[in-house]
Parts: C-alpha cells; sequence; structure tokens
C-alpha cells in the first residue's frame, strides 16, 4: 500500500478501500493518512469514534496534524457530508495544495433508508468535486460486517478500489454522468393507513397543523415538531410554487421515526439539490437544503410522473 500512498494526486481521485475487520483498517489507512503529511497535505479522517481513537494511538504525535471527525454525528444524515467536505476544501484548499481524506459513512447497523442515501451520497462524490480539484479521497468499506451487495455497490461508486496492497480501476464504475442522474428508485410505499392530504397554494398551512399535530402524538420534544413542520412547509411551498401548484402530504408513524412526505408534479433533477448550499436566487433549492439541516434524514426521488420528498424525524 505504501507505493499507492505516495502516487502523486494533482486531480481528483475517489477509491473504495475495501478490508475486513479494524485490525486491517488500521493497517490500511495509517500508510495513506502518513504519505500525505509527509507531503504537507492537509488531512481529514471522517470515521466511527473508535476508529479515530485507534488511528490516533497508531500515528502518535503525527496524530495531531490531522483533522478527525466522528461520522456517527455528522453523516447521520448522510446529505451532510458532502457540505462537510466542502467546508475542508475551502478551508485548506485555497493555495491549490493537494488534499486527503478518509470518509466511512456505511458501517453495519445502518437502517435500509439511511444506507440508501449513503449509497447515493458515495455516488454523488464522483460529481460533488471538480476533476481538477485535487483532492485523493478513500472509502472505506469492512468486508467482514458489510453484506456482498453493499460491497458490489461500492464498486459501482468508485474509480478504483483498493484491496490489500493492489489498486486497480474498477471494472464496473457506472461513470460520473451516471453518477448525477436523477435519483428514480422508488421508495418502499406508505403504509395503508397513512395520512393523506391535498393542498394547493391556500391550504399550506393546513399542511403545518397536520404535521404538528401528527408531532404530538407521536411524542416528539417540542423543538423536534417546530423543525419538522418547517421543513415540511419549506418542500410544501416548493410544490406550489415549482412543482405544479399543488401535492399531497402523506403522514405515517413507523417503529422508530415519524414520516412526512410530499409529492407532487415538478421534476427535482439537481443532483446535488439539498446537499450544496444554495446561492443568492436559489428558493427551491433553500428549502431541500433547510429540510436536510433539521430533519434526521431526507430522502429524494425523481420519478416519471412525480417527485418525492420524504422526511424522517426519530422518535
Amino acid at each position: 500500500m505504501s507505493s499507492i500512498c505516495a502516487q502523486p494526486h494533482a486531480t481528483y481521485r475517489h477509491d473504495a478501500l475495501l478490508y475486513s475487520g479494524t485490525p486491517e483498517f488500521v493497517a490500511s489507512t495509517v500508510p495513506f493518512i502518513r504519505a500525505g503529511l509527509e507531503a504537507g497535505e492537509p488531512v481529514m479522517v471522517v470515521t466511527s469514534a473508535r476508529k479515530i481513537d485507534l488511528l490516533r494511538a497508531e500515528l502518535g504525535s503525527d496524530g495531531g496534524s490531522v483533522v478527525f471527525a466522528d461520522m456517527a454525528r455528522i453523516g447521520a444524515n448522510p446529505a451532510l457530508i458532502i457540505p462537510f467536505w466542502q467546508e475542508f476544501l475551502d478551508k485548506h484548499n485555497a493555495e491549490g495544495r493537494p488534499l486527503r481524506g478518509i470518509g466511512e459513512p456505511i458501517w453495519a447497523g445502518r437502517s435500509s433508508a439511511e444506507l440508501a442515501e449513503c449509497q447515493r451520497h458515495e455516488s454523488l462524490l464522483n460529481v460533488a468535486l471538480s476533476p481538477a480539484t485535487p483532492m485523493w479521497l478513500l472509502c472505506p468499506y469492512d468486508t467482514a460486517g458489510l453484506d456482498a451487495t453493499v460491497i458490489e455497490e461500492a464498486r459501482r461508486s468508485h474509480p478504483f478500489v483498493t484491496e490489500g496492497p493492489t489498486q486497480r480501476e474498477s471494472g464496473v464504475f457506472r461513470g460520473v454522468d451516471a453518477s448525477g442522474a436523477p435519483f428514480d428508485v422508488r421508495l418502499p410505499e406508505p403504509p395503508a393507513g397513512a395520512h393523506a392530504f391535498a393542498f394547493g397554494p391556500g391550504s399550506v398551512n393546513v399542511v403545518r397543523e397536520i404535521v404538528s399535530a401528527a408531532g404530538y402524538g407521536a411524542g416528539l420534544q417540542s423543538a423536534r415538531i417546530g423543525d419538522l413542520v418547517q421543513a415540511t412547509h419549506e418542500v410544501a411551498v416548493n410544490s406550489v410554487v415549482h412543482g405544479g401548484g399543488r401535492g399531497v402530504l402523506r403522514v405515517w408513524r413507523e417503529q422508530e421515526a415519524l414520516i412526512c412526505e410530499i409529492s407532487d408534479q415538478g421534476r427535482i433533477d439537481e443532483p446535488l439539490v439539498g446537499r450544496q448550499r444554495p446561492g443568492a436566487g436559489a428558493a427551491a433549492r433553500r428549502g431541500l437544503w433547510l429540510a436536510n439541516q433539521l430533519c434526521d434524514l431526507v430522502q429524494i426521488r425523481c420519478l416519471p410522473a412525480e417527485s418525492v420528498v420524504r422526511l424522517h424525524m426519530r422518535i
């Protein structure tokens, strides 16, 4: 791995690192980190708190030069990971120096909804950064703890795969254009008992009332009810202004979360919407950005006949 780690990277590189068990994780990532530090490159590692402790112990005094962050906090909502990387780039890439990063958003125990958004995140990393960005990003996957289908998807979402001492191009990488294509994988159907309400320009306030009542009924704390009401309101306003003038709200409770879903006849086909801080004059993007800041998970789908935004708030 040392020779691979020492390779120059004047442009963007996005690699899947396949490892088996925590000792192999440490053995594979420490040379990558040290090579970056020796080259004077800023390095950030976003993984579990336990692995951060192990890396610090192995790196010794060199660990003080690495930016560490707990993925369970940063990436509980996977849509917040790309903005976190962008902040790192904005802070350290002013002089055009190469940078290195390790990000591990997928681990055993993620819910199926979280896993789907993590995999979307990994694919979107291929379009989130310019090819000219001198960033080398390594994304670890534990083959001992993850399902084989998750590992196969990692091969599709990364141009390169590192496994043991070898690195090679992924023969099944879906490509940059496909990585940023509209996300049209259907979500699980709402339960038959989900409350449904069709709204238009004059009834957006009713959306707020329904979500608020559902939040209290589910036992959410007042502050979190307020966050969910605001997020759902923002998405509903987007439906009225940009989604054909109307939409449908569906609300239901799952075992661990209250779900609010907005569907309309608009088209949300910007790949990074909600995952990049919007600029001035981007009202629709601001609503989805805000929803991601307020909710535990946001799922966006662009289907042939409708767009769907599903908001999760854990109970």
